[in-house]
C-alpha cells in the first residue's frame, strides 16, 4: 500500500485545514518545495500535492497569469525525484495540460467528475487511465465539491459506479467530517466503495495514528491501494518511517 504524504497549497504556503473549512487553517511551512524534501528523506515514495486555491476558485486557465500555487508545484517537481499526484481546480483539459507539464505524475479530478463528467472522459482518451484518478469526497455519505463548499444529492457510490463506468480505475476517498480531525480514517466506508465500484481506492481523512494505517493495509486485497496522511504527519501524531512500517512497506530501500 502507498502512503501518500500531503502538502496542501494555499497562497503558496503549506497549510492544513480543518474539515476544509479555510477558516481553520494552519501555516506549517512558507516554503512547500523544502517540505516536499522532507518527506522525501523520510522515505515517500509519492507525494499528494493539492492546490486549495484552485478548489476554492475557477480553472487555472481563467486568468492571465500562472496561479502561485502552480509555481510551486514546478518548484516541488524540481526539488524531488518522487512522482506526484496533483489536484484542485482542474476543470479543463487545459488544466490538466498545464498540471502535468508542471510536474504532476497523475492529476486529481474532483468537481469537475460530478459536473462535467465528459472532461473526465475526454481527459481518459488524451492521457490515459493511469494519469487520471477522480477525487470523491463525501459528507455524510454526498459528494461535496467546490472545496467542499457545495454538498450535492449524488451518493459517493453513485459518483464512483459512474467513473468506473467511463474508464477511471482509481480514486482518492475523502470522508470530509473527519478530515483534519484525527479522529480515525474511514476504513469501512473506503472498503466499501471499493468492492461496489471496482475502483482502487486511495483512502484520505482522519488518518491519526499507524493502527488507522495498519488497518488499512490489511484490505488490500479489497481494493485499498494507499492512504493520503496530512494532519498526523504536521503535528507528529506519527512519524512517515512509523507510516510505512505499519503500510508493510521496507523503509531500507528508499
Amino acid at each position: 500500500m502507498i502512503v501518500f504524504p500531503a502538502i496542501d497549497l494555499r497562497a503558496g504556503q503549506c497549510v492544513r485545514l480543518r474539515q476544509g473549512n479555510p477558516a481553520a487553517q494552519t501555516i506549517f511551512s512558507t516554503d512547500p518545495a523544502a517540505m516536499a524534501r522532507r518527506w522525501v528523506a523520510a522515505g515517500a515514495r509519492w507525494l499528494h500535492v493539492v492546490n486549495l486555491d484552485g478548489a476554492f476558485s475557477n480553472s487555472l486557465t481563467a486568468g492571465t497569469a500562472l496561479p502561485v500555487n502552480l509555481y510551486r508545484l514546478k518548484e516541488i517537481r524540481a526539488a524531488v525525484q518522487v512522482p506526484i499526484q496533483f489536484g484542485g481546480g482542474l476543470r479543463s483539459v487545459s488544466d490538466i495540460d498545464i498540471a502535468l507539464l508542471l510536474g504532476a505524475s497523475r492529476v486529481i479530478l474532483g468537481s469537475v467528475a460530478l459536473h462535467d463528467p465528459e472532461v473526465v472522459r475526454q481527459a481518459l482518451d488524451r492521457f490515459g487511465p493511469e494519469r487520471i484518478i477522480v477525487g470523491i469526497d463525501a459528507r455524510d455519505g454526498y459528494v461535496a465539491t467546490h472545496g467542499w463548499s457545495q454538498t450535492s444529492r449524488v451518493t459517493a457510490g453513485e459518483l464512483a459506479a459512474a467513473m468506473q463506468q467511463a474508464g477511471v480505475i482509481r480514486a482518492v476517498y475523502t470522508d470530509i467530517r473527519r478530515d483534519g480531525m484525527l479522529q480515525g480514517v474511514d476504513i469501512a466506508g473506503s472498503v466499501r466503495l471499493a468492492k461496489q465500484s471496482g475502483l482502487k481506492i486511495i483512502a484520505s481523512g482522519g488518518v491519526s495514528s499507524a493502527d488507522d494505517v495498519r488497518r488499512l493495509a490489511a484490505r488490500e486485497q479489497d481494493g485499498i491501494e494507499g492512504v493520503i496522511i496530512g494532519q498526523a504527519l504536521y503535528t507528529g501524531a506519527i512519524s512517515l518511517p512509523e507510516a510505512m512500517r505499519a503500510a508493510g512497506l521496507d523503509i531500507s530501500e528508499s
